[in-house]
């Protein structure tokens, strides 16, 4: 197995920075990670080794303003304007790119936090470019009136600062019920995983934890207003595999709001909708003590979907 990385150049010309897991003796599978928000593609580490090791390639991606990708110091900012649509375009880029050069295999996206609401996303409109999708910690997506709350806080937070500007009154509405769900000893980011290291790592690495900005948050909230409707999620191809993951303990969810999520899409007309959901886990399944548990879920699920003998359609027919 081997890790590298390497530069993708976007449709606009922006610069991704994207981590590679190869196998040793070939792949049956590729999947492509698309992290969550705050952090970035090189803490998928432990997950890219597991699955290299059993043949499957992975890509994991810095999105926009995040990780290496970061531009003139603007952490936590996709774009000016149409953020959201320009991520999702980066993802359809980035797929195409790997189709062109990597294997010939299956391919699968895996999105974490934000980045499987991301993948929601992409595949209203790009379905036919994958063999199956896993969403990692994602919840069922309702008008709360914390919700309504944060979207109007966001847009007023806009027009006081300016998209490039740093909500304190919006972070804090979002993330302290989040902190405030673990014992304080266990530290502002405990909510993420019941493992310390993990914790500590993630709060001592200067690419993780820091706040978005207001047009970042605005571009989350219009993302999240096309796959809230249950109508919307009609254009996801009702053949596509889907594996929803979850940990018991994730103060997101604490399961039940993601069991809603695999419900709403069994009755949009999704045929293959698995959940796997973990006990004592939170946020962080892959940063978890027993993460080598989700990873071996998740290399049969792909096994299971990608058959030696299938035939992956070509960057041309998918794109």
């Amino acid at each position: 197995m081997t890790h590298t990385t390497f530069w993708h150049t976007t449709d606009d010309a922006g610069r991704l920075h994207v981590h590679h897991w190869q196998p040793a003796g070939g792949s049956h599978a590729t999947l492509l990670v698309t992290h969550g928000m705050a952090e970035h593609g090189g803490r998928y580490q432990a997950l890219g080794q597991a699955l290299a090791t059993a043949g499957i390639e992975v890509y994991a991606v810095d999105l926009r303003g995040h990780g290496l990708s970061i531009q003139d110091g603007r952490a936590g900012h996709f774009a000016d304007t149409d953020g959201w649509n320009l991520v999702i375009e980066d993802l359809r880029s980035l797929n195409h790119h790997i189709r062109c050069t990597g294997p010939q295999g299956p391919l699968f996206m895996l999105g974490h936090g934000l980045g499987s609401y991301l993948v929601m996303s992409y595949l209203m409109q790009y379905s036919c470019s994958v063999q199956g999708a896993l969403l990692s910690g994602p919840i069922y997506l309702r008008t709360t009136l914390r919700y309504r709350l944060a979207r109007l806080l966001a847009r007023l937070e806009h027009l006081r600062q300016g998209g490039q500007g740093h909500s304190r009154l919006l972070h804090a509405l979002i993330f302290t019920p989040l902190r405030r769900s673990v014992p304080r000893h266990q530290g502002r980011h405990g909510w993420l995983s019941s493992h310390p290291a993990s914790v500590e790592s993630y709060s001592q690495d200067p690419l993780c934890g820091f706040p978005c900005t207001n047009q970042l948050w605005l571009d989350v909230f219009e993302g999240l207003q096309r796959i809230t409707p249950r109508q919307n999620l009609q254009q996801i191809s009702h053949s596509l595999p889907l594996l929803l993951l979850g940990g018991e303990q994730d103060a997101l969810h604490k399961g039940t709001r993601l069991l809603n999520l695999a419900s709403v899409l069994r009755d949009s007309g999704k045929h293959c909708v698995d959940v796997k959901l973990y006990a004592g886990m939170r946020h962080e399944l892959h940063n978890e003590r027993q993460s080598g548990r989700v990873f071996r879920d998740i290399i049969a699920w792909i096994g299971q979907h990608s058959p030696p003998t299938q035939q992956s359609p070509s960057p041309t027919e998918m794109l």
